[in-house]
């Protein structure tokens, strides 16, 4: 009885002086202590604000020499705010660019920042290269050729068919996602200028799946891309550990999860970007306590010979 007291007495103080020291770590500055980010005014923000507003890193990491999360491999890339790069849009005015996807890296598309400031305004793309541009933050204005205007506020969309001399103007700061391609046309099949919010589209049926699905352009064959909002609940996932010949470029506008690419498993938050390649094993699972949303590029309609 007396060598069972004296064990447990020794257990016992052995595990309260091992929680005071936890806790003592844990509330007094030191090597693993970081202050507690509490968003208390997320509600009232303006939608993907987090986008041009991102966490570039935990905060006892932010003054690390050398540090990112981003990433590059042969079949992807994982492309995090700290590490864009941002110098004067070719051909826009009073415009910033950061290029995260060009065919530089084995892509068949571009997909850059733009960031609009005073009276700013955008350069044509090049010959027979069509454009969607999509808005996450401020507004910008729309003019065709035709004289046709479009107020483009935050979560509105345009296309622009290959060769449509247009502009796109602001009096004020603003963020646009932009994709290009050189298109590849189909005989007898002919795209038009849309213009669009994502509110708008309906949701799609996703058979197996339970995330929600809109896209943003027509499923007609005269369209060699599509752009897809998925939204995913708090511990929602991919149930198809997907593997396909189209290409993907990624934005994730709103909350924070985990992305699959390859054998790779990185966390992602709102503002981060990626590239994967065809084949690329991907597949993404939602966490945090909000919904998290991104934006997808997807070359389809087209015979991959």
């Amino acid at each position: 009885m007396q060598s069972f007291s004296t064990v447990s007495y020794l257990s016992s103080f052995f595990l309260f002086t091992t929680l005071s020291f936890v806790r003592t770590v844990l509330t007094e500055d030191g090597f693993c202590s970081a202050p507690l980010r509490i968003d208390a005014d997320a509600n009232s923000q303006p939608l993907y604000w987090k986008v041009t507003n991102p966490t570039l890193s935990p905060s006892h990491l932010q003054d690390l020499p050398g540090f990112t999360r981003s990433v590059y491999k042969k079949d992807h890339a994982f492309i995090t705010p700290e590490s864009q790069v941002f110098s004067p849009l070719p051909d826009w005015t009073n415009t910033l660019g950061a290029y995260l996807i060009t065919p530089a890296i084995g892509s068949h598309f571009v997909m850059y920042l733009a960031k609009m400031q005073e009276n700013s305004k955008s350069g044509l793309p090049p010959s027979d290269v069509e454009r969607f541009i999509f808005v996450v933050q401020g507004s910008a204005v729309l003019t065709n050729i035709s004289g046709n205007v479009h107020k483009l506020k935050v979560d509105s969309y345009a296309y622009l068919p290959p060769n449509l001399d247009h502009t796109v103007e602001t009096d004020a700061a603003a963020t646009l996602i932009v994709f290009e391609r050189r298109y590849s046309g189909l005989e007898n099949h002919v795209t038009e200028q849309i213009v669009g919010s994502t509110d708008k589209q309906p949701l799609l049926e996703t058979p197996g799946e339970i995330f929600e699905l809109r896209k943003l352009l027509p499923t007609s064959l005269a369209y060699d891309f599509n752009i897809h909002i998925m939204d995913f609940q708090p511990g929602e996932f991919l149930n198809v550990k997907e593997v396909h010949y189209n290409q993907h470029g990624l934005l994730l506008l709103e909350g924070q999860g985990i992305y699959r690419l390859s054998d790779s498993w990185y966390p992602i938050q709102t503002g981060d970007a990626i590239w994967m390649a065809p084949f690329v094993p991907q597949w993404y699972a939602a966490l945090g306590k909000t919904r998290s949303r991104y934006l997808i590029y997807k070359d389809v309609n087209r015979n991959p010979l």
